[in-house]
């Protein structure tokens, strides 16, 4: 007897833990009141907004154009230096048919060098009838800061059996309001 009090008990205090079919309060019950207002509250916060930027550039489309290098004066000053220095280099190493066979490689190795540079300091102009430029739109997407309004919550005005009450909700609540009211004795 002692033992089902004792399980009747602990399975009481699991059931008031838990919450389970045991009402909030004796004295208290549910009803629904009347919203009179639900004003937004708002927060200014900052946010980045993408957006798409685009301009015109004139270029000419050089791959289908036939290239010709215009430097100041077409000289061939710097494939011939390469070549020299490169031999000269490429003598350096090896004995023998080795060291031909380095000469040679450094000369045309020196020669390549040179005239790469020379390209890179030349400008090239389209030659042929496709000589005007072209029109081509590029853009890129940019972010900028932006700041906005949020709405972050509702300062609620409801009435419930003649009296006012205000109240903040995260959402706009409607026209009528679930209230829980607890009813106590004054000693």
């Amino acid at each position: 007897m002692n033992r089902l009090r004792t399980n009747a008990v602990i399975l009481g205090s699991i059931l008031l833990g838990l919450g389970l079919n045991a009402p909030a309060s004796h004295n208290s019950y549910e009803d629904y009141a009347r919203v009179i207002s639900a004003k937004p509250i708002f927060e200014t916060v900052e946010v980045l907004v993408p957006h798409e930027e685009c301009w015109t550039e004139q270029t000419y489309d050089r791959s289908n154009y036939p290239r010709r290098r215009h430097a100041h004066n077409d000289s061939y000053t710097a494939p011939l230096a390469g070549a020299l220095l490169g031999g000269v280099i490429g003598n350096q190493f090896g004995g023998g048919d080795g060291r031909t066979a380095l000469t040679v490689g450094g000369a045309l190795l020196g020669a390549a060098i040179g005239d790469d540079i020379a390209d890179s300091r030349a400008y090239y102009r389209p030659s042929g009838p496709f000589h005007s430029p072209q029109s081509i739109r590029r853009c890129e997407t940019v972010d900028h800061r932006e700041t906005r309004e949020e709405v972050i919550g509702y300062r609620v005005k409801y009435r419930y059996k003649g009296e006012t009450y205000h109240t903040r909700m995260e959402r706009d609540p409607g026209d009528t309001l679930r209230v829980r009211v607890s009813v106590r004795p004054i000693e």
